[in-house]
């Protein structure tokens, strides 16, 4: 079933009217013909029927969907920018985990730099990942913050760190015994790591520092890992 996110108020008995790139995508790439498809308003998702109405692309609202596809908490990921396809790779990966909020920095040790035309293209990434996935909200990505700005989080705050690799606490023993703050904040450094003045930083600021297991994992998977220990936990 495809999914489609509103920006108007809907409830029952509404016509949805598609926007053009909507429309695209639901009559000339899928054909859809009177086909039940979500539609997602405000966080609240209905089931509707698709159709072709004159020039226009429409959906009949017939239910609403009871199900809220988010996690209980607010999963946050603060993670240092790396290669394009390797971030755009874990934006879309982060959605489908329930992540809640997503913050883009910049670190000693990175080797990219964020750009308006990479966040308009990160957000369009966010989107479409969010409909395929069924989210009932789209993550928020924040604008590209400074290591300085970006460790002054709220909630709990959880460091992978290669260092911990095979000998700290595992992020899963961690999420078994501890109590989860309503908000918690993962990070995860660039292709190169945290400095260790970055981890001291961390640490002073309250965070806490996880392995992910024995071997020392890329940034990518790393957060893949760390989102789905979480996430797959509180669900």
């Amino acid at each position: 079933m495809q999914q489609y996110f509103s920006e108007i108020p809907l409830q029952v008995g509404d016509e949805y009217i598609f926007t053009k790139e909507q429309a695209h995508h639901a009559q000339t790439v899928l054909k859809l013909h009177h086909e039940r498809v979500r539609i997602v308003s405000q966080g609240k998702g209905y089931f509707a029927d698709a159709y072709a109405q004159g020039k226009q692309f429409v959906a009949h609202i017939l239910e609403e969907d009871p199900r809220v596809n988010e996690l209980p908490i607010r999963l946050q990921l603060a993670m240092a920018l790396i290669r394009r396809e390797k971030f755009e790779l874990v934006l879309q990966k982060a959605t489908e985990l329930g992540v809640s909020h997503i913050i883009p920095f910049e670190s000693s040790r990175c080797v990219v730099h964020a750009n308006k035309e990479k966040i308009d293209r990160w957000q369009t990434i966010l989107l479409e990942a969010s409909a395929q996935c069924k989210r009932n909200h789209i993550p928020t990505i924040l604008p590209c913050q400074s290591f300085k700005q970006v460790v002054q989080q709220e909630g709990l705050m959880l460091v992978p760190y290669e260092k911990e690799a095979g000998t700290g606490q595992t992020l899963f023993e961690y999420v078994r015994t501890e109590p989860l703050a309503q908000t918690v904040t993962i990070f995860i450094g660039p292709e190169g790591g945290f400095s260790q003045e970055e981890i001291d930083q961390l640490l002073l600021h309250g965070a806490k520092p996880v392995s992910l297991g024995s071997r020392i994992l890329r940034a990518e998977t790393a957060a893949i890992a760390a989102l789905a220990v979480v996430g797959g936990y509180v669900e």
